[in-house]
C-alpha cells in the first residue's frame, strides 16, 4: 500500500527498535527506513537480525543489527552505545520486543509470569532508561532543540480482561503506565515525547499464529466492527504518525489500532429482534393509561 506520508518524513533521524527484526517491529523498521530514517535493530537471534538488516540494506536503508536481551541492563546499555557509535545519535526508540503464549492462570508458573513481565515491562523501562541521555534535549549525540521520541508497543487485553492472557495483560498494563509516567516526567524535563500503540489482531504475525487465528470465523462479524484483521502496515503508519512532526503535540497517549474491536461485545439479540422489542415497548408506552408506569403493565 502507498504511504500517505512524504518520503522524507523522518529524514536524518536514527531509530533504535527492539524486536525490530520480525513481525510488526520489522514493518515499523521498514517504513521508518523508507521514510528517511537510519535503522538499528536489537534482538536475541543473530539469524533474524542478519536477515532483517540484509533486507533493509537491499532497498537502500542504512541499517545495523545488535544482539542483546532487553531484560539485561548491560545489553541495553551496550546496544544503545553501539547505535550512537555507528550512527552518531538516537532520535527514536521503539520498544517492540515482547513475549506471549496462551496459558490458563492456574497452569502458569510464577516464573512464566515473570518472564513476560521482564521482557515486556521491565525491558521497556530498561531500554528507555539507558537511552535517556541520548534522547533528551541537548543530550549526547543530539544537537536538536527538541528531545527525541519513544514509542512503546502495547495491547488492548488489559482494558477489560482476556482469556489465558493474564501475564501479557499485566505486562502491557505496566507498559501503558510507563508510557504515561515517562511522558509526564521526561516531556516536562527533557522535551521527550513518549507514546504507545495498542495493536488489535494483526494478520501474518507470530501472535496470530500462536493465539488462534481459527477463531476469526464468520461468527466474528457479530463483534468485530470493521470485520477484518489489521495489517502490519497499519501499525507502522500509526508509528510514523507519532514519530513525525504531525504528532509533535501528542504525548502520553496509547493509540489503539484495532478497528474498534476492544469496544465490542457479542450481540445478545439480532438487529431485527431489537427493532421488534423496541416497537413493542413503544406501543406499551402509547397505550398505557395516564399516570400508570409502563413497568406496571
Amino acid at each position: 500500500m502507498e504511504s500517505p506520508f512524504k518520503a522524507d518524513t523522518l529524514k536524518g533521524k536514527v531509530a533504535l527498535l527492539t524486536g525490530g527484526g520480525s513481525g510488526i517491529g520489522f514493518e515499523i523498521s521498514t517504513q521508518f527506513g523508507k521514510h528517511g530514517a537510519s535503522i538499528a535493530i536489537m534482538g536475541r537471534r543473530r539469524r533474524v537480525l542478519d536477515s532483517a538488516v540484509s533486507t533493509l540494506r537491499s532497498i537502500g536503508i542504512p541499517a545495523v543489527g545488535f544482539e542483546g536481551d532487553v531484560r539485561k541492563q548491560e545489553d541495553a546499555r551496550r546496544v544503545v552505545e553501539s547505535t550512537i557509535k555507528h550512527f552518531g545519535r538516537i532520535d527514536i526508540l521503539v520498544n517492540a520486543a515482547a513475549g506471549n503464549f496462551l496459558v490458563s492462570a492456574e497452569d502458569l508458573s510464577p516464573n512464566g509470569f515473570r518472564t513476560v513481565m521482564d521482557i515486556d515491562s521491565v525491558g521497556t523501562f530498561t531500554m528507555c532508561h539507558e537511552a535517556l541521555n541520548y534522547l533528551k534535549k541537548g543530550g549526547l549525540g543530539r544537537s536538536s532543540s527538541s528531545g527525541g521520541t519513544i514509542l512503546n508497543i502495547s495491547a488492548t487485553l488489559h482494558y477489560t480482561a482476556a482469556w489465558y492472557q493474564i501475564h501479557v495483560s499485566a505486562a502491557k498494563a505496566a507498559v501503558d503506565a510507563i508510557t504515561r509516567n515517562l511522558a509526564l516526567e521526561w516531556g516536562t524535563d527533557y522535551d521527550i515525547k513518549v507514546n504507545g500503540i495498542a495493536p488489535g489482531p494483526i494478520g501474518d504475525t507470530a501472535g496470530m499464529r500462536k493465539l488462534g487465528p481459527e477463531e476469526m470465523d464468520s461468527k466474528a462479524r457479530d463483534y468485530m466492527p470493521l470485520y477484518k484483521l489489521g495489517e502490519k502496515w497499519d501499525i507502522a503508519m500509526a508509528a510514523l504518525y507519532l514519530a513525525s512532526d504531525a504528532g509533535k503535540y501528542i504525548n502520553g497517549t496509547t493509540m489503539i489500532v484495532d478497528g474498534g474491536l476492544w469496544l465490542s461485545r457479542p450481540r445478545h439479540l439480532p438487529k431485527e429482534a431489537v427493532k421488534q422489542l423496541s416497537r413493542a415497548v413503544e406501543k406499551k408506552s402509547r397505550d398505557a393509561p395516564v399516570g400508570v408506569p409502563t413497568s406496571k403493565l
